[in-house]
């Protein structure tokens, strides 16, 4: 039995060299492959018989077997790309995807939309990630990362801001006529606004001085866009009140007439705050920020308001927590997605599926969902990509040190056969 015994173990020698040769090309084959991991092949021994039974150490080996086929997970090397929807993971971490196979998870984050708006990947898994609300807030919600082909909403302004310095050298004689605004007032500026339906309005905000540290304020319109109104005139929307302390700063704002009643079938009386500043009593601010009164010209330093036109996407972006950013025909920035990453406790013991996914399994442990950069999860880059771990110089090295083990093992067996032969010959 012991001739015949080693050609088993010559055979089973073979058989684990033919398997860690079929790793290291395999290895060699993705080297070119995002996001692949490279693998080794990890060998054990067969025991044939114990010749002192449970005393132990004069046992007979059959030779060797692939024990184990374990990921070497380094990072691999993240190189930049020029394509919007190219993610990369730096750190522990998986991109988290849903198919008709259920969920699966990968390191490959070449991306891009299909023709129904999804983020898939070249296999057509979606993407998945953090949604975000109506208001572009993103929540812990999981879901399917798409972008909306509708237009946005309209929305109608509710909030004008405005940051202002009003002459405190002006006189206060003249008294303001609507019906020529421009000459009977100190000081006028135009914002922009916008009604229910996202139709754009020019505002034009008169201010005069009616006595030391006291101004008033009208808000007029073209007539013709508001109810009640003549074209060619313009027509008062809103009437106010500013009051300043002695330092400049903005004690009072005060809105005493509003009258936002634009026509086409917007909303009427559309409720608009006009905010000045952290006025010291309105506020109960500092009067640090916002409109002052000070000993120069009167000029319009900022201004911005909460409104916006329906509008399409125009462009679209990754940043590098993951967040997916739109950019709309309006103007508009709205944040619509955040990428969500899976952490395992034993990533190594993943199941393998195919085109750079893998599946939960019982040694890998659940996964742990959340966003890049906590709780131990890595960071994401946009625009780039994680390129493969395999160095073809040690891949290389291996497949020398395989082939000549498998050729090692091909000795046993020859050798084996002859020394049968031998024994054949015995009879003779």
């Amino acid at each position: 039995m012991g001739i015949l015994s080693s050609l088993y173990t010559g055979v089973s020698g073979m058989t684990a060299q033919g398997e860690a040769l079929g790793v290291i090309g395999d290895n060699i084959a993705n080297s070119n492959t995002t996001g692949f991991k490279a693998s080794r092949a990890e060998f054990q021994d067969i025991i044939s018989k114990n010749l002192k039974g449970i005393l132990g150490g004069n046992q007979i080996g059959r030779g060797v077997k692939i024990g184990a086929v374990n990921p070497i997970l380094s990072q691999g090397n993240v190189d930049p790309t020029e394509k919007a929807t190219d993610l990369s993971i730096s750190g522990d971490g998986y991109f988290v995807l849903r198919g008709t196979d259920g969920e699966s998870f990968t390191r490959d984050g070449s991306f891009h939309f299909d023709k129904d708006g999804y983020l898939v990947t070249n296999d057509n898994q979606r993407v998945q990630g953090f949604e975000a609300d109506e208001k572009g807030r993103v929540i812990n919600k999981v879901g399917h990362i798409r972008f909306p082909r509708v237009l946005t909403p309209a929305k109608a302004t509710t909030s004008i801001r405005m940051e202002l310095n009003l002459d405190s050298r002006s006189d206060v004689n003249k008294k303001f006529n609507d019906k020529d605004p421009f000459a009977s007032s100190h000081y006028s500026t135009g914002v922009e606004m916008y009604d229910s339906q996202g139709n754009k309005h020019l505002m034009t905000t008169f201010f005069n001085k009616v006595d030391d540290g006291k101004w008033e304020y009208v808000g007029m319109v073209d007539g013709k866009e508001v109810t009640g109104g003549e074209e060619g005139a313009l027509k008062e929307v809103c009437r106010g009140r500013l009051t300043f302390n002695v330092d400049g700063k903005l004690e009072t704002e005060e809105m005493t007439e509003s009258a936002f009643n634009f026509k086409n079938g917007a909303l009427q009386n559309q409720k608009v705050v006009i905010d000045f500043g952290d006025s010291i009593k309105t506020d109960t601010g500092k009067g640090i920020e916002g409109t002052k009164q000070y000993g120069r010209e009167s000029d319009l330093l900022s201004w911005g308001q909460d409104g916006a036109s329906a509008g399409t996407i125009t462009n679209m972006s990754f940043n590098d927590q993951g967040v997916l950013t739109a950019l709309y025909s309006n103007g508009e920035a709205r944040d619509l997605a955040q990428i969500c990453l899976a952490k395992f406790e034993n990533p190594e013991g993943l199941f393998k599926v195919g085109n750079n996914r893998l599946k939960e399994s019982r040694e890998g442990g659940t996964p742990s969902i959340g966003v890049a950069g906590q709780a131990g999860r890595g960071k994401l880059f946009a625009k780039s990509l994680e390129r493969s771990t395999v160095d073809l110089g040690t891949e290389f090295v291996n497949l020398i040190q395989a082939q000549r083990g498998f050729q090692s093992n091909a000795k046993t067996i020859t050798t084996t056969d002859q020394l049968l032969e031998e024994v054949i010959n015995l009879k003779r």
